[in-house]
Parts: structure tokens; C-alpha cells; sequence
């Protein structure tokens, strides 16, 4: 199993290392007000290039969702743009939250695109390793064959969910938002019945970069070992985060993309309050 982390150190290295090409750095910077390009512009990894969540690693809210999967036509001039060509190494990374690296990770995976990885940390990792950061806006290098193939990563849908074919589903969001006890973004708080909690802050250490395998399979709990396994959250971004740590401890899990966002637009399906 090959990790999908890298670490700041590493990074370092590898791209000190003359004899190789660099990786195709991603700044993915986004919080639940949107993606963070003045962040990025007053201080990014040298040479990387900006990727907007909201608008590159997702259609448009509505039936689909908050954040639904951009489209094969929309991913592939994304990934033109950006230069990621079929055998381009990329490397993710974010504010440190860890969810919006996830989701690139995650979105390039299913997209067929094996050669990418996060930076175990984000930004605040780079630059307490000693990382430089430059200013202003990086122009991209295009690339002229992007390709997408989508089924790298296996999704679910929310027939698939009631048809119990997700398994050990577990809930990436805060305590008290899966118990319904409040809901700031949704129109209907609770969870999918069934669903097992694993907030998604519970997978990092206190340096904000992913636990040690041995800890996230004491975290992942029920997940570890299950002949089938799916993640959802509000959106679909920081369950991507949980699929990103199962796959760390050998598991392949599912994405149900719309997550808790397409769940309740339909009043049929039912909600759970509670623990």
C-alpha cells in the first residue's frame, strides 16, 4: 500500500532534489465561507498553483448537493489548466484543517489520476519545518492531455445507503452536529440512520498532521476490517478526509458523495436524532 500522505520533510527533499521533476503543488485553502485565494496570494508554497473547491472540485449546489461531483467534461479542462497530465505527480495541500487536500486527493483518485498525494500538516507544517512561501499568484504550466476515467475511487449513492450496501457508515462531522442538537448549514439537522460518528478532527494529533496508523485504527474503530465501508459528512468534503484515513490503515471505502446535503432534500429518507 502506498501512503497517500507525504510529509513536510519529505517534500523538502524531494523537491530539492535536482535529479527529478518537482511535483505540481496544489493549494486547496477553503473553509465552510468558501476557498481562500487571499490566503493563497499572501502566502503559498513556492511554485504552487491555486485550486478553487467550490468551483473546481465540485458542480454547483443544488439536487446533487452542496458539493456535488464536477462533471467528467469540467474536471478534465480543470486539470488542463492546472497541468496535471496522466503521469504528472501531484501533491495536495491546505490550511492545515486537512478536509479541502482530502477532497483534491480524492476527486484526482476517482478521476483515475493514482499519482498524488497531501502534505501530512498543510501549510502550517510546511513552514514549521522550515518551508519557504512566496507571494503573489502562480501562473500554471497547462497541460494538453488531461484525462479523466472516473471509478478510481468507489462512491455511493443514497439508494445505495438504504439499500444497506455502504456497510459500517460513518459520519465525519462534529458530535453535535451527527446528534442534531444544532445544524448551521443544512436545513434538517440529525444523521443517517445507522451511522457511526468519527468527527474527522479525531484523526489528527495535536500538530495537525494524521495520527500514526496503530492510533487510526483505534479511531476508525468498527471500520477496520469491515467487508464494506462508506463515508459521508454535510457535503462531501471532509468525509473525503476518512476515506483518506482508511485508506492510510487498508481500507477501501466509499464516498457517498452528496452526503448529508443530498440526503435531505428527499423527506422519505428517514433522519436520526441522537446518539
Amino acid at each position: 500500500m502506498t501512503s497517500a500522505l507525504i510529509s513536510p520533510e519529505a517534500l523538502l527533499a524531494r523537491l530539492a532534489d535536482d535529479g527529478a521533476a518537482p511535483p505540481l503543488l496544489l493549494d486547496v485553502r477553503w473553509t465552510l465561507a468558501g476557498s481562500d485565494r487571499a490566503g493563497y496570494v499572501a502566502g503559498h508554497l513556492p511554485g504552487a498553483v491555486f485550486l478553487d473547491l467550490d468551483h473546481e472540485l465540485a458542480s454547483p449546489p443544488g439536487d446533487g448537493g452542496r458539493h456535488p461531483l464536477p462533471s467528467e467534461d469540467a474536471l478534465v479542462a480543470t486539470l488542463r489548466r492546472i497541468g496535471v497530465g496522466p503521469d504528472r505527480e501531484v501533491v495536495a495541500y491546505d490550511g492545515g484543517v486537512a478536509a479541502a487536500a482530502a477532497r483534491a486527493w480524492w476527486v484526482l483518485r476517482w478521476a483515475g489520476h493514482e499519482r498524488v498525494r497531501v502534505l501530512d500538516g498543510g501549510l502550517p507544517a510546511w513552514v514549521a519545518a522550515g518551508g519557504a512561501l512566496e507571494e503573489g499568484d502562480v501562473a500554471p504550466d497547462p497541460a494538453p492531455d488531461g484525462v479523466v476515467r472516473p471509478g478510481g475511487l468507489r462512491v455511493l449513492d443514497a439508494d445505495d445507503v438504504l439499500a444497506g450496501q455502504a456497510g459500517v457508515l460513518l459520519d465525519a462531522r462534529a458530535p453535535e452536529r451527527f446528534r442534531g442538537e444544532t445544524e448551521p448549514i443544512d436545513p434538517v439537522a440529525g444523521h443517517i440512520p445507522g451511522a457511526v460518528d468519527v468527527p474527522t478532527a479525531t484523526l489528527l494529533g495535536p500538530d495537525g498532521r494524521y495520527l500514526a496508523r496503530e492510533r487510526l485504527r483505534e479511531v476508525l474503530g468498527a471500520a477496520v476490517g469491515a467487508a464494506r465501508v462508506g463515508a459521508y459528512c454535510g457535503s462531501g468534503v471532509t468525509a473525503a478526509q476518512l476515506v483518506l484515513a482508511l485508506h492510510e490503515v487498508g481500507v477501501d471505502a466509499a464516498l457517498y458523495a452528496g452526503s448529508w446535503s443530498h440526503w435531505i432534500r428527499d423527506a422519505d429518507r428517514p433522519v436520526a436524532v441522537g446518539p
